[in-house]
C-alpha cells in the first residue's frame, strides 16, 4: 500500500522519534466548546446527532485544525459511542455529561454486554473518510478511543465518579468479571480502531481519562494485560500506523503504562515534564504536557509556562507539544493560537 502524503509529516515523523525540523502542536478537545463556531453548531445540533453525521464531522475536525495551526487534526467523535452496540444506553444531559444505563456491576450484568459488531460503528469510519478528503493532503489525522479501564468505569459507574466505588468493588469482589468485562473490551476496541486506521487514520489514540483512580499494583494486576493485548492487537494489524497511549493523573504510571506498550507515552499535566521525560527514556517519543488552565493566562505569563516544557525537553527529537489534559470551554480561542506559533517558532532549527 502506498504511504499517505502525511505519512512523512512533522508530527508523524515527531511519533517515530526522529528529528523534526521544529516541534509539532496539536491540542486534545482542540475541536469543542471553546471555539464560537462549535457553540452555534450544538445550539441546533445534537451532541450524538454531530457524531453520527459524517459531513459535521469532517467541518469541525477540518476547521479547527487549521484555525489554530495545529500539525494534527483528530477526528471528532467521543470516548462512549464504542459502549452503545455492547449494550449500554448513553445520552448527554446538559449540565451532567455523559449518562450511561443498563450499568454492570455483577458478574450477571457482564454476561449480557456483547462484543461490539464493528459495523454499528460504521459512522465513525465514515467520519475518517469524510474527514480525510477536506484536511490538506499533509495534515495527518488522529483516530481514537477510549482505554479499557476508562470505558470498563464509564459501564460501571453510569457517568462521572469521584471515588470509582462501582468499578473497584466490581474490581476487588469479583476479579474473573472485571477482567471478563476487559476482555470483551478490547475485543471491541482492536476491530474498531483497526477500522478508523483502515478508513485513513495515519496516527491513534487511546486515552485512560479515569487511570489515575489506580494505583501501579492494581494498574499491574487489572489493567495493563487488557491495555497491552489492545494495543499489542492493533500494531498487529497495523504496525506502521503511531499509537499515543495517554492517561489523565498518571505521575505514579508512567512506567508500568510504557511497559504496556506506545509508540507515543502521554504526560498529563500533573507530572513535571523534566521528570516525566527521564523516567521514560530519552529514546521514547512523549507527547505534552501545558496545564490546560495555563492558556486563561496572561499571554507574558503563559509565555513562561510553554518555555518551561520546552526547556524540559532539551531539544530531544520525539517530542509532540500538546495540553496534560483537554482544552476546557472558557478558553480564549487567540491564546491557543499563539502557543502553537509560539513553540514552532522557538523550536525552529
Amino acid at each position: 500500500m502506498t504511504p499517505h502524503p502525511s505519512s512523512d509529516s512533522v508530527f508523524v515523523r515527531a511519533c517515530r522519534g526522529e528529528e523534526v525540523p521544529f516541534t509539532p502542536v496539536w491540542f486534545m478537545r482542540q475541536a469543542g466548546r471553546y471555539m464560537a463556531e462549535y457553540r452555534e453548531m450544538r445550539s441546533t445540533t445534537g451532541f450524538i446527532e454531530l457524531c453520527q453525521n459524517p459531513e459535521l464531522m469532517a467541518e469541525t475536525a477540518r476547521f479547527a485544525a487549521e484555525r489554530i495551526h495545529a500539525d494534527a487534526a483528530i477526528l471528532f467523535s467521543d470516548l462512549l459511542l464504542i459502549l452503545m452496540p455492547m449494550g449500554l444506553g448513553l445520552e448527554y444531559t446538559k449540565g451532567k455529561g455523559p449518562q450511561l444505563s443498563g450499568c454492570v456491576r455483577t458478574a450477571a450484568d457482564v454476561e449480557r454486554i456483547e462484543v461490539a459488531d464493528p459495523a454499528s460503528l460504521s459512522y465513525v469510519y465514515d467520519g475518517v473518510r469524510a474527514t480525510r478528503e477536506v484536511l490538506p493532503k499533509d495534515l495527518p489525522l488522529i483516530g481514537f478511543s477510549g482505554c479499557p479501564f476508562t470505558l470498563a468505569s464509564y459501564a460501571c459507574e453510569g457517568g462521572g465518579s469521584k471515588n470509582y466505588l462501582h468499578t473497584k468493588t466490581l474490581m476487588y469482589r469479583d476479579p474473573d468479571a472485571w477482567h471478563a468485562l476487559m476482555g470483551k473490551l478490547v475485543d471491541s476496541l482492536i476491530p474498531y480502531l483497526s477500522a478508523q486506521a483502515d478508513a485513513g487514520a495515519q496516527v491513534l489514540q487511546i486515552f485512560d481519562s479515569w487511570i489515575g483512580a489506580l494505583g501501579p499494583e492494581d494498574y499491574v494486576t487489572f489493567v495493563q494485560p487488557h491495555s497491552a493485548r489492545l494495543i499489542a492487537g492493533i500494531k498487529e494489524r497495523h504496525p506502521t500506523v503511531p499509537l499515543i497511549h495517554f492517561g489523565t493523573g498518571s505521575c505514579s504510571l508512567l512506567e508500568v503504562m510504557q511497559e504496556a506498550g506506545g509508540d507515543v507515552i502521554g504526560i498529563d499535566f500533573q507530572t513535571s515534564f523534566a521528570d516525566g521525560r527521564r523516567r521514560l527514556g530519552d529514546d521514547q517519543p512523549v507527547q505534552g504536557n501545558l496545564d490546560p488552565v495555563a492558556l486563561m493566562a496572561d499571554w507574558d505569563d503563559l509565555k513562561v509556562m510553554v518555555q518551561r516544557v520546552l526547556d524540559a525537553n532539551a531539544g530531544r527529537p520525539g517530542h509532540i507539544f500538546n495540553l496534560g489534559h483537554g482544552i476546557l470551554p472558557p478558553t480564549p480561542v487567540d491564546n491557543v493560537m499563539r502557543v502553537a506559533d509560539y513553540v514552532h517558532e522557538q523550536t525552529a532549527r
